[in-house]
C-alpha cells in the first residue's frame, strides 16, 4: 500500500495529471469512475487566487466523490503562495500541489512552474513554509531539471522530503526539452531507489500504454504513476491499465455506444457546472477527443464545435451513435 500522508491508496496507484483546460471537475468525475486513485485540478495561479480572478476560483470547485483530490498551485512569490494556501483550505481538498514543472513560456518567465528549476533554494524554500502553513499535506510536481545540464534531481527530491514534502510526481523530461523527445525515467528511479527517500515518488511523462505503466512499476520501481496526455478523450485509461496489471491481458476497446455515453455525460455535468454557455462552448476539445480515428468524421466534427445550442451538439452525438455503431476502435 502507497500513503501519502495519511491517506491511503493502492500498490500502485494511478494519478490524474494536472492540465490546463483539461482536468476540469467533470473529467476528474469521469476519470475517477474508471479506476484514477488520486486526481488533480488544473494548476491555478496564485497570484490569481489573491486577486479573486474568476478564472482562478472556478477552478477550486471540487466534489466529494473525486476524493482524494488534489488542488494544484503555482506561482514564485512566497508571500502569494501563502495567502493562496489559505484560500485553497477553504475548499477541503486532501493534498495541495505545487506546480514546479509546467514548461509554459508565460508561466517559466515569472519564475513560477519550471522556472524555479533555476532557484533550488527558492523551491526548498517555498515548500517549507507552505508546508508551515497548512495541516494538509503538500505534494510537488516537478521536472528532471531546467536544462541537460542542470539535472540534480536526486538532491532537489532529497531537499524537498527534508522540508516536510509527502509526494514528488516527477516528469521525466528537463524543461528546455517541453514535451519533445523522450521521457527518460532512469533519473526518476535514482530518486526512489536513493535509501535516503521513504515518501512516494510517482512517475510521470510517456505512459501511453498498460505496458509502459507496467514497465515503471516492474522495471524502474517507482511507487505509482501520474498520467496526462493518454487520458485526453480516454478516461478509461485507468480501467484498461488496471485491467492488464490485473489479467495480462488488454481490455476490450471502447465501444461507440460507451464513447457517446461519456461525451453526453461529459457535456451535461459542464452545463451543470458553467452554464449552458460555457459548458458547450469550454467542453469541445473534449467531446471531439471521444471520436478520435473515425474516418469522414468531419462533417460531425463540425456539428460539435461550431453550435451553442446543447440540443444540436446532443442530437450530433446520436447521429455519430448511429452511423458509427460498427466502427472498432
Amino acid at each position: 500500500m502507497v500513503k501519502i500522508d495519511n491517506i491511503e491508496l493502492s500498490d500502485f496507484p494511478l494519478l490524474l495529471a494536472p492540465m490546463e483546460d483539461v482536468s476540469d471537475p467533470p473529467f476528474r468525475a469521469l476519470c475517477k469512475e474508471q479506476g484514477a486513485d488520486v486526481v488533480y485540478t488544473e494548476f491555478i495561479s496564485s497570484e490569481g487566487l489573491i486577486r479573486d480572478a474568476a478564472k482562478s476560483t472556478m477552478k477550486l470547485d471540487i466534489y466529494e466523490k473525486e476524493r482524494p483530490v488534489g488542488i494544484q498551485i503555482f506561482g514564485a512569490n512566497l508571500d502569494s503562495m501563502l495567502k493562496s494556501v489559505e484560500i485553497v483550505e477553504q475548499s477541503n481538498p486532501d493534498i495541495i500541489d505545487i506546480n514546479f514543472g509546467c514548461p509554459v513560456k508565460k508561466v517559466v518567465s515569472k519564475g513560477a512552474g519550471a522556472g524555479i528549476l533555476k532557484d533550488i533554494d527558492l523551491m526548498e524554500k517555498l515548500t517549507a513554509e507552505m508546508v508551515k502553513r497548512t495541516h494538509l499535506p503538500i505534494t510537488v510536481k516537478t521536472r528532471l531539471g531546467w536544462d541537460h545540464d542542470s539535472i540534480k534531481i536526486v538532491e532537489v527530491a532529497e531537499r524537498l522530503q527534508d522540508v516536510g514534502c509527502k509526494a514528488i510526481s516527477i516528469h521525466g523530461r528537463t524543461r528546455s526539452q517541453l514535451y519533445k523527445g523522450e521521457a527518460n525515467w532512469k533519473p526518476i528511479a535514482e530518486v526512489k531507489n536513493n535509501p535516503r527517500m521513504y515518501i512516494p515518488i510517482f512517475g510521470n511523462g510517456d505512459v501511453d500504454s498498460p505496458e509502459r505503466a507496467k514497465e515503471m512499476q516492474d522495471d524502474y520501481g517507482l511507487d505509482g504513476c501520474m498520467i496526462g496526455r493518454a487520458t485526453i478523450g480516454n478516461p478509461w485509461f485507468f480501467k484498461q491499465v488496471k485491467h492488464f496489471f490485473k489479467t495480462g491481458e488488454h481490455l476490450h476497446s471502447i465501444s461507440m455506444r460507451e464513447r457517446v455515453t461519456a461525451a453526453r455525460r461529459h457535456l451535461q455535468m459542464a452545463i451543470d457546472w458553467k452554464g449552458e454557455k460555457l459548458g458547450v462552448f469550454e467542453t469541445r476539445r473534449h467531446y471531439t477527443n471521444y471520436f478520435r480515428g473515425i474516418p469522414h468524421f468531419k462533417e460531425y466534427r463540425l456539428k460539435m464545435v461550431t453550435s451553442d445550442n446543447p440540443k444540436d451538439v446532443f442530437a450530433a452525438f446520436d447521429e455519430v451513435e448511429e452511423k458509427f455503431s460498427d466502427f472498432e476502435f
